[in-house]
């Protein structure tokens, strides 16, 4: 029988990629996101496009307790659907810091919440969810975006122990920089928030960076490789990353500096 997946931050991206090949190898896929009408292609691959805000109870709700209703069980989460956005801790709004963990953290939970009680009674179920190497690396003035992200890993690994008696597995996956819209958002964020501000040096500065690294980056169907190879996997990894040279030094560094060592070497990047 097919596994039934969720895809959530389907319109585009990780999660676009993730729904169309999981769908090419055999998976029922639901494609969920805020926008249908631009899921409207998934259609064609097979893909269940459903509406969902996970900003909103309700609508997360709805999500959830239609595919249900339709396919009996969620055997597969992909907690996808995310943004980052940059700009000075001090400069960013509080509705807007807040905004971003509703979309990052508390939304992916309440989908969680919803569908865990079927995968407990179904002693089977995968949770995936899509972190970053910004989950473990912090540059400046992405501090909000950050901590969403170093909370998802943290609720992941906590969780990962409840649900393991009854036959689940949480995975985090982190990808490095990654073809898609998040680096459009990300840099149109910083430069409006604090391009003109007190740290308007280091928002130009740090710009530049995302600028270069927007030569290095891996397109999303690899990001969807891994999430196959977690969910298919008898015994899988905790944690999976795109291997990328620059992400993969990064973290070995992380584990070895010390704190003010990891400072002095991030921002030798920032010039």
């Amino acid at each position: 029988m097919k596994k039934t997946v969720l895809v959530t931050g389907a319109s585009a991206g990780i999660g676009r990629a993730t729904a169309i090949y999981l769908a090419q190898n055999g998976y029922h896929v639901y494609g969920a996101a805020r926008r249908l009408e631009n899921m409207e292609d998934l259609k064609a691959y097979g893909i269940r496009a459903i509406t969902l805000d996970i900003t909103k109870d309700e609508s997360v709700l709805d999500c959830v307790n239609q595919i249900l209703e339709e396919a009996g069980s969620v055997d597969i989460l992909v907690n996808n659907a995310g943004f980052g956005s940059y700009g000075a801790i001090e400069d960013v709004s509080i509705d807007d810091a807040r905004y971003q963990l509703e979309v990052n953290v508390f939304g992916a939970m309440r989908v969680t919440q919803l569908v865990l009680p079927k995968m407990r009674e179904n002693k089977y179920g995968r949770i995936v969810n899509i972190s970053s190497v910004g989950g473990k690396i912090v540059f400046p003035l992405g501090g909000w975006y950050h901590a969403t992200k170093f909370a998802l890993e943290a609720l992941s690994d906590s969780m990962r122990n409840e649900v393991r008696e009854f036959g689940i597995d949480v995975i985090v996956v982190e990808p490095g920089a990654t073809n898609s819209e998040w680096g459009n958002i990300a840099t149109d964020s910083l430069l409006k928030v604090s391009g003109n501000t007190a740290y308007k040096d280091l928002a130009i500065k740090t710009n530049k960076v995302f600028a270069e690294l927007a030569g290095n980056v891996v397109e999303p169907i690899v990001v969807a490789k891994l999430i196959k190879k977690g969910i298919e996997a008898k015994n899988p990894k905790t944690r999976y990353t795109t291997n990328q040279l620059a992400s993969t030094v990064l973290l070995l560094l992380r584990g070895i500096l010390s704190d003010k060592l990891m400072d002095k070497l991030i921002m030798s990047q920032i010039k």
